[in-house]
């Protein structure tokens, strides 16, 4: 069930609202457990026991560590620790990355003249990545004692399943969550206030910017396999450069408005990303969940940068390689992470990480950061190395010719006006992010702008949804 579907909007979510507001403060958890559970249900159906199993070793793990027993034995503590997170990554491999290594070992074992391999294929589980991240933040901020076990099995079910950020995030840390889960009394009307402006801002930024475009790219990159010439290859990579920021950006937003109206908090996942001076600040910017999660539990636990200049640059590549894979079983996502974190190694090398002294150093820095994440982002979009090294040579040769007719029936007058309004983003200040603005900004202008939201915005995509132009979320996939 997409955040942006009539089943949603009509109905799941007023009626979940309704419940939260008329229930007793001590049953509020519980309800929000049942509903994100139902929720995850509909849309992965037998894959929820998967889930339930990850969550119930999780929770009696969290308990065996934070125990009195295991505190005297230091070595089975790690243990359990170990083990935990050997399941917990073993979930994520077989069903993620099955069928990838079978893929693999079938192509070298016929390179060899040996035959073919078995094929494993199965079907990827919806949010997998997002929970185990989650289960993962859990058992080890209580092993570092950041926070203690949860004892509750529903606010524990509540922090992993919470139906707002479980399919695709933002991804929340256990300490930045656990003290929210323990306050039930919350204020209703206030926090629906906060936070509808911010969902309805992340339902325009799907529904009537990315859903708009999305056939756009999708034309241009359609046949890009082939001979595809200048002018498309740049259509296709820009048009996917907007479409999976405000595809993304937008769902983040209905994320965190959808938390703050059920009365949790949830971490911002973006701010202004194609306002980067650098890709160190790109990473800074996009996706800060998931830059903050691999920063916590995998670059300094790797040393990060207090083991001298090469094993910080080796702790960066390690970071990117698994950013890379985490979003996708695909040669194209293992280059398009060693791609950025290549950049983030030459620009610490040139010092280029910091900001630029002047105004037109930081408008050209400006530029080049931007035109270098639009090549990353045809290695993210291509399905095959062949179709990413077909556009981008079509982008930096000049091979002439008009728009693919495809992409030319695509790009109407409609879609043409949004796609070049979408782009201003890239002008605008850097210090301009409306999704705070709207939630806890002051002045006129916050007010104009929540207004604009609720009563403009809000029902203009709702008009769009019941047309039945909305689409599934891009990382849905992931």
């Amino acid at each position: 069930m997409s955040f942006s579907s009539p089943a949603f909007l009509w109905f799941f979510m007023p009626a979940t609202l309704l419940a939260y507001w008329v229930l007793p403060p001590r049953w509020r958890n519980g309800l929000v457990a049942v509903v994100s559970l139902a929720f995850y249900t509909w849309g992965a159906g037998p894959y929820t026991v998967l889930l339930l199993s990850a969550i119930a070793v999780n929770y009696g793990a969290g308990l065996a560590v934070d125990s009195a027993r295991l505190r005297a034995r230091p070595g089975a503590r790690r243990g359990v620790l170990v083990a935990t997170v050997g399941w917990d990554l073993a979930i994520l491999g077989v069903w993620k990355y099955g069928g990838f290594a079978s893929r693999q070992v079938d192509a070298v074992s016929s390179a060899l003249g040996l035959g073919h391999s078995p094929i494993v294929s199965l079907a990827l589980p919806i949010g997998i990545s997002f929970f185990t991240f989650h289960h993962l933040s859990y058992v080890v901020d209580v092993y570092r004692d950041s926070r203690p076990a949860q004892r509750s099995p529903v606010q524990f079910i509540t922090y992993i399943a919470m139906f707002p950020q479980l399919i695709a995030g933002p991804i929340v840390r256990y300490h930045e969550i656990s003290e929210q889960l323990a306050d039930t009394r919350r204020n209703r009307f206030d926090d629906f206030a906060a936070g509808f402006p911010r969902f309805a801002l992340g339902l325009a930024k799907k529904v009537i910017v990315a859903d708009t475009i999305a056939p756009v790219a999708d034309a241009a990159f359609a046949h890009s396999g082939g001979q595809i010439n200048t002018p498309t290859a740049w259509l296709a990579a820009l048009a996917y450069t907007v479409q999976i920021y405000f595809d993304f950006s937008g769902y983040s937003d209905m994320a965190i408005g959808l938390g703050t109206m059920f009365g949790f908090r949830l971490p911002e996942n973006f701010n202004r990303p194609y306002s980067a001076y650098s890709v160190t600040d790109f990473w800074r910017r996009w996706h800060m969940s998931l830059s903050r999660w691999f920063r916590d539990y995998v670059y300094i636990p790797l040393g990060g940068n207090r083991g001298g200049t090469l094993n910080t640059y080796r702790n960066l590549l390690v970071i990117f390689v698994l950013c890379g894979f985490w979003h996708g079983a695909n040669w194209t996502f293992l280059v398009w992470g060693l791609y950025h974190g290549g950049l983030l190694v030459v620009e610490r090398l040139l010092g280029w990480d910091r900001p630029p002294g002047t105004a037109l150093a930081m408008l050209l820095r400006r530029a080049a950061t931007f035109l270098l994440v639009v090549v990353g982002w045809v290695f993210f979009r291509a399905e095959t190395m062949t179709e990413a090294t077909g556009v981008l040579q079509a982008m930096f040769t000049w091979r002439p010719g008009e728009l693919d007719e495809f992409a030319a029936f695509a790009l109407n007058h409609q879609r043409t006006l949004t796609f070049a309004l979408a782009l201003t983003v890239v002008l605008l200040p850097a210090s301009l992010t409306l999704g705070p603005l709207i939630e806890s900004g002051r002045g006129r202008a916050a007010r104009a702008v929540r207004v604009a939201m609720t009563w403009v915005a809000a029902p203009y995509a709702g008009v769009l949804v019941a047309a039945g132009t909305f689409s599934p979320f891009l990382y849905y996939q992931f």
